[in-house]
């Protein structure tokens, strides 16, 4: 006999953006949240990553706004001295076991793990108990944007037998070396893959990178949780979108300012997902001289890779190591408060765990639907350059909306989540004074240049 859930709120998909959701709502209102995930604990994509990863941005960018991911400190050693901690998938891991435990404790909270949520009920994978789920309860989709990786999405190419293609994973429990790696993927995973084997001693000449799109990234230096860094680049932002004559004029811009990478000087990036890379990782990467641009993988057999534009030569005992899942879900942006569900999407550009953290509050302290949306418009991913101008024109657009809120504003500088918080016991500096007046200046033009950039891609 099922049972019924008695919650104010369901909550499906314990990942980033469904825990910083709940943790903000749980903490400024008095209500019950069930949270549901078909994997057997929190955290999302973190239980099934690559064993090498490392967070892109600072660990205090990313979580919930109660409970500060690492300790906020500065790396001491290493190639990053002097930025912010980056988490391991292991320290994210335990990060969301411990504040799991918290909202369990509250007792505001229930989880049901290795559970299927369909039309009001809960099904469990394990035992195939059923919970039914009451008409009152507001619904949460948290899955809206969660992302493909590699451990869990087939090699989107054919593959012949003899060939050895392995997921991104599997390269830490190798046991034989290979005397060629094809590493498939643009991204970030695909350039963690590679900076991971060349700090392991892997010849540059034995990687051939498969790469059918180059990727623009941020420069990690700049996207840091200190405001006067990060207005500072947000300012100069502006000020190249305010001059730009062309997107990629935009992105040259950027890159002349020190905010975007690229891999290869002598290639135009088509693909601006925006990760962030250190300047040191560029270095590592452009030691990768075999690189091939053909388009995507059609198949692959023996000694030979078939792409869209033509074909290449591998070794006969080549290990293709997979890092070509779609990652970042680009579905159309919806209203974050809908008729049947609260579908959570990122509201600030580029940093969801903060958007979904907004959406908790503002579900907590306001009444009405329209005026919710009206306040978090979504931002969404992008994934072209017009998709990127278009993020940054909607996330700024939307950070003045509920800026000018000043219980928002108030709340929104004590969160670390928040890239652009001025913190209260802040002091000011004359570095911060600069970086503000620079983005007064700049803000209003640079967004409407943005806005006419964007549009003209359209």
């Amino acid at each position: 006999m099922a049972r019924t859930v008695e919650a104010d709120y369901l909550v499906v998909g314990a990942g980033a953006m469904g825990m910083a959701f709940t943790d903000a709502l749980i903490d400024r209102a008095d209500v019950r949240v069930a949270l549901v995930d078909r994997r057997h604990g929190v955290g999302g994509h973190w239980l099934a990553a690559y064993p090498f990863v490392r967070l892109h941005q600072a660990s205090a960018f990313y979580g919930v706004p109660s409970t500060l991911l690492g300790g906020g400190r500065l790396q001491q050693h290493g190639p990053e001295t002097g930025l912010q901690e980056r988490a391991t998938a292991p320290e994210i891991c335990a990060y969301y076991d411990k504040v799991l435990a918290g909202m369990l404790e509250s007792g505001k909270v229930e989880f049901f793990p290795n559970c299927e949520y369909v039309d009001r009920t809960i099904v469990s994978r394990i035992s195939g108990q059923r919970y039914d789920v009451p008409q009152a309860c507001r619904i949460v989709d948290a899955r809206y944007l969660a992302p493909d990786i590699p451990e869990e999405t087939p090699p989107p190419f054919d593959v012949a037998d003899g060939v050895r293609v392995v997921p991104v994973n599997d390269l830490a429990r190798l046991t034989e070396a290979p005397s060629q790696f094809v590493v498939v993927g643009s991204g970030k995973t695909a350039t963690d893959a590679c900076i991971w084997l060349l700090r392991r001693g892997v010849d540059p000449d034995a990687i051939c990178w498969v790469r059918p799109r180059d990727p623009w990234m941020l420069n990690r230096a700049l996207v840091q949780p200190d405001p006067a860094v990060y207005l500072g680049m947000v300012a100069d932002t502006m000020a190249a979108g305010e001059a730009a004559a062309s997107l990629d004029d935009l992105f040259l811009r950027m890159e002349s300012a020190d905010i975007m990478l690229r891999i290869d000087r002598s290639v135009t990036p088509t693909m601006a997902k925006t990760p962030t890379l250190a300047v040191w990782e560029l270095e590592q990467l452009r030691s990768i001289e075999h690189v091939v641009r053909l388009g995507h993988i059609r198949s692959v057999r023996p000694r030979l890779i078939a792409f869209d534009h033509g074909s290449v030569d591998i070794a006969r005992d080549a290990l293709l190591v997979h890092c070509a899942a779609s990652g970042l879900k680009y579905p159309p942006s919806v209203p974050i408060w809908g008729p049947s569900a609260i579908t959570l999407q990122p509201v600030r550009a580029g940093f969801p765990c903060f958007g979904a953290a907004i959406a908790g509050y503002v579900e907590a302290t306001r009444q009405d639907d329209v005026e919710k949306n009206r306040l978090c418009p979504p931002s969404p991913f992008p994934d072209s350059l017009a998709g990127w101008a278009t993020m940054n024109v909607l996330g700024m657009r939307a950070a003045m909306s509920f800026g000018a809120e000043p219980d928002i504003k108030a709340w929104a500088d004590t969160v670390a989540l928040n890239p652009a918080r001025i913190p209260p016991e802040h002091g000011g500096s004359a570095a911060l004074d600069d970086a503000l007046e620079r983005l007064q200046a700049h803000a209003g033009p640079g967004l409407a240049r943005l806005a006419e950039l964007s549009a003209d891609e359209r």
